[in-house]
C-alpha cells in the first residue's frame, strides 16, 4: 500500500497513473481520497456553493471509512467506494466496487494527515510542485471540469487551499519516504519508485 500526498493540483493522480503504467502488473488499484469527502449538511452545502466551506481540512474527510476500506483492501477483500460529485458537493447514490489487489495506491492532499492511516502505508510518496504551478492548474481544472468561476476559485484558494497547504500538507513532507520534486515531470524518481515496488512484490 503506497500513499501519495502533496498539495492540491500537484500532479498526484498523474504520478500515480505513471507508476501504475510503468509497474505493468495485474491487480493494481488506485484509490483517491477525493472519493471520501464527508456528506455535507444542508448548511454546509450552502457554504460550499458560495466557496465558503473548507474542503482543505482534515475534518472534511471521512477517515474512519478510509481506514476501514484500506484495511479490507490490504487483506485482499473487495470494498465499496463512494462516488463523489464535485459539481453538487455530494455522494452519488451508487457506489463502485473494488476487488483485492497486489498493489494499492492511495492518493490525496491529506494522505499523511492521520496517524492510524499512516500506520497502514508501506510506502509514503510526497509530490512536491511549485505553488504557482499548482494554482494555475487548479484554476484551469476547477473552471473547465468543475463548473466554477475564476473569482470563486481564487477566493477558495486564498481562504482555504493555501493556508491548509502551509498548516497540514507541507509539514507532512518530512513523513514521506520519497519526495518527488516537479511531480510527473520527474521520470527518474518515478522509475525508482517503480523499481522499489517491484522489489517488494
Amino acid at each position: 500500500l503506497a500513499g501519495l500526498g502533496g498539495g492540491s493540483a500537484s500532479g498526484k493522480t498523474t504520478v500515480a497513473t505513471m507508476i501504475i503504467e510503468a509497474l505493468d502488473v495485474p491487480w493494481v488499484v488506485l484509490l483517491s481520497m477525493d472519493s471520501f469527502y464527508k456528506v455535507l449538511t444542508k448548511q454546509q452545502q450552502e457554504q460550499a456553493a458560495n466557496n465558503d466551506f473548507n474542503f482543505d481540512h482534515p475534518d472534511a474527510f471521512d477517515f474512519d471509512l478510509i481506514i476501514a476500506t484500506l484495511k479490507k483492501l490490504k487483506q485482499g477483500k473487495s470494498v465499496k467506494i463512494p462516488i463523489y460529485d464535485f459539481t453538487t458537493h455530494s455522494r452519488k447514490k451508487e457506489w463502485k466496487t473494488l476487488y483485492g489487489a497486489n498493489v494499492i495506491i492511495f492518493e490525496g492532499i491529506m494522505a499523511f494527515a492521520d496517524k492510524e492511516l499512516l500506520k497502514l502505508l508501506d510506502l509514503k510518496i510526497f509530490v512536491d510542485t511549485d505553488s504557482d504551478i499548482r494554482l494555475v492548474r487548479r484554476l484551469r481544472r476547477d473552471i473547465s471540469e468543475r463548473g466554477r468561476d475564476i473569482e470563486g476559485v481564487i477566493k477558495q484558494y486564498n481562504k482555504f487551499v493555501k493556508p491548509a497547504f502551509d498548516q497540514y500538507i507541507q509539514p507532512t513532507m518530512r513523513l514521506a519516504d520519497i519526495v518527488v520534486p516537479r511531480g510527473s515531470g520527474n521520470r527518474v524518481a518515478i522509475e525508482l519508485i517503480v523499481q522499489h515496488i517491484h522489489s517488494q512484490l
